[in-house]
């Protein structure tokens, strides 16, 4: 009585087995490749699926399809003989529509994207300068993703993005460089303090100048002030029939203008030495000699 229920339990202890190891799990963004004896069977999304039991169907393994990213570090030479050091970053997928050739076609796909960046780095970067080099990183690493991903792309892999994110000259090459970029900042710096210096002297001779010019003037037209004073003054004898010759108006203009210098002296403190007659025969004197000189023209 009791052998036929206890064989129905194990019938469905073992069913009940079967049927958990045909169940598994792929999770989101990945797919299950499962082989069936060894050889390829089909490719699992994500989710709950299937399986036959008992190693019929077997999970040969997991593949990512979210963006993945390898960093490498290359060594090459630029035309100009300049070892430099490279860091280059590639992100990189596996195409959903090739996950068996992404498997089955290569073993290490890591090390297969580092060797063609490798490559296809040491083939451009010789054709460039240093300065080049730098200039151009952005252009070189377009070009060599354009390579890589028309490589890559057979093997089922999409190359989404490659970067150089560094490029390192030798340690002596970089302290040149930057001697060199220190004295040009110093040389343009100089010219730039010369060039200030020279503004400052142009600007200063040019106000000293239009000083000296604008004292000239205010002198001139003092002078002609004073002419102008003495002229009223002398119509002013004449209206009253008072006659003066020439020698005398010059007279009175050397006096006035003796007297006026003698003034401007002592209210002067930086004054230092003028020498001028010390009374008024010699302002005599001195129209004497001008009054000579105006006939000897």
């Amino acid at each position: 009585m009791f052998f036929i229920p206890f064989f129905f339990v194990i019938l469905l202890v073992i069913a009940l087995l079967l049927l958990i190891s045909s169940v598994y799990v792929v999770r989101q963004q990945s797919v299950a490749i499962i082989e069936r004896f060894g050889r390829y069977n089909k490719t699992s999304s994500s989710g709950i699926n299937f399986r036959l039991p008992l190693g019929i169907d077997k999970i040969a393994a997991r593949v990512q399809l979210r963006l993945l990213q390898s960093e490498i570090i290359v060594e090459t030479k630029t035309q100009d003989n300049v070892f430099v050091t490279m860091n280059v970053a590639t992100q990189y997928r596996v195409n959903e529509n090739n996950v068996i050739d992404a498997y089955y076609k290569l073993m290490r796909p890591e090390a297969q994207i580092k060797s063609y960046i490798e490559d296809a780095l040491r083939s451009s970067v010789p054709k460039l300068t240093l300065d080049e080099l730098f200039e151009k990183k952005d252009e070189i690493a377009l070009e060599v993703q354009k390579q890589v991903a028309e490589e890559m792309s057979t093997y089922g892999y999409i190359i989404v993005k490659t970067l150089i994110t560094k490029v390192e000259p030798d340690a002596e090459v970089k302290q040149s460089m930057n001697e060199i970029n220190a004295a040009q900042r110093k040389r343009v710096a100089a010219q730039e303090l010369a060039e200030a210096d020279k503004i400052k002297i142009v600007t200063a001779a040019s106000a000293e100048a239009e000083k000296d010019r604008l004292h000239g003037v205010g002198i001139a037209e003092q002078r002609k002030a004073i002419v102008d004073g003495l002229a009223d003054s002398i119509k002013e004898l004449k209206g009253a029939n008072i006659e003066l010759s020439e020698e005398q108006i010059m007279s009175i203009l050397l006096t006035n203008q003796y007297l006026d210098t003698l003034n401007n002296f002592a209210d002067n403190p930086n004054s230092n030495t003028l020498f001028l007659p010390a009374n008024p025969e010699g302002v005599e004197s001195i129209r004497t000699q001008i009054l000579s000189a105006l006939k000897a023209k």
